[in-house]
């Protein structure tokens, strides 16, 4: 760091102090412009950190707030893999914005490298209470639609939770991946006497998507059978697809 730097205002402590401006939500906006043009202009660590608070925010008017965030975004992700280590760090201790460090992540590291930070995250969480379920939800979110085999044990925890938010998400995300210790699970959620009806339908989506039967749960899910979902003479839940789909047996 040269003697310019310090004078300037450009020091880590500094970038740390102007986290309070990043946050500062009412007034006008030039303030909170301002200490945001200053930190896209360092390179430190914590700068990234400061620049993250941002994502924690809503201001008036939204599309001033969206304005904003984008051009947060832009500046955490053109440092590349400098900015690893801080959005992670911002992901694990926060739970809120975790959409935006997500996405970061998704911008930033390679394709096999982002789904490895997410089951790292999730294997986090997996049997953490939280009263806010947002990061679960967003995570659970973010690798439903990934096709890779280390997604389905991290996820299956998720079924114990006490949200119905997050078993619903970690349903989803099990839904069509075949995986064979989650048949027993599913089936546990979707009979247990507390679970929420939405739960349940997501449970017999996540069963007939994976092709499971229900041996030994027959006759208690049948009981909660709706409509398009039925159980094959092998016992195995299906939705009805067309008028000439076979009938339960």
């Amino acid at each position: 760091m040269g003697i310019l730097d310090i004078f300037g205002g450009k020091s880590p402590e500094r970038a740390t102090r102007l986290k309070a401006k990043v946050v500062q939500k009412y007034g006008g906006p030039e303030g909170r412009q301002k200490a945001i043009q200053q930190l896209g202009e360092m390179e430190f660590p914590e700068a990234t950190h400061s620049l993250l608070a941002r994502f924690t925010i809503n201001v008036e008017p939204q599309t001033t707030d969206a304005d904003e965030k984008e051009h947060v975004f832009d500046l955490i992700r053109a440092r590349g893999q400098a900015a690893v280590e801080p959005v992670r760090t911002f992901l694990r201790r926060t739970d809120q914005a975790s959409s935006w460090a997500v996405r970061l992540l998704h911008d930033i590291l390679p394709a096999d490298a982002y789904v490895t930070a997410l089951l790292e995250h999730l294997g986090e969480l997996a049997e953490v209470y939280t009263r806010d379920p947002e990061k679960k939800l967003v995570l659970l979110g973010a690798v439903e639609t990934v096709d890779d085999p280390r997604i389905a044990p991290q996820v299956l925890p998720f079924l114990d939770d006490m949200a119905d938010d997050v078993k619903f998400g970690a349903l989803r995300a099990l839904a069509s991946r075949g995986y064979p210790e989650s048949r027993e699970p599913i089936l546990r959620v979707l009979t247990a006497p507390e679970t929420a009806r939405r739960v349940q339908t997501a449970a017999l989506a996540a069963l007939a998507d994976s092709g499971f039967g229900v041996q030994g749960y027959r006759e208690k899910v049948e009981s909660l059978l709706t409509e398009p979902f039925f159980i094959d003479k092998a016992g195995i839940v299906k939705r009805r697809g067309s008028a000439q789909a076979p009938q339960a047996g």
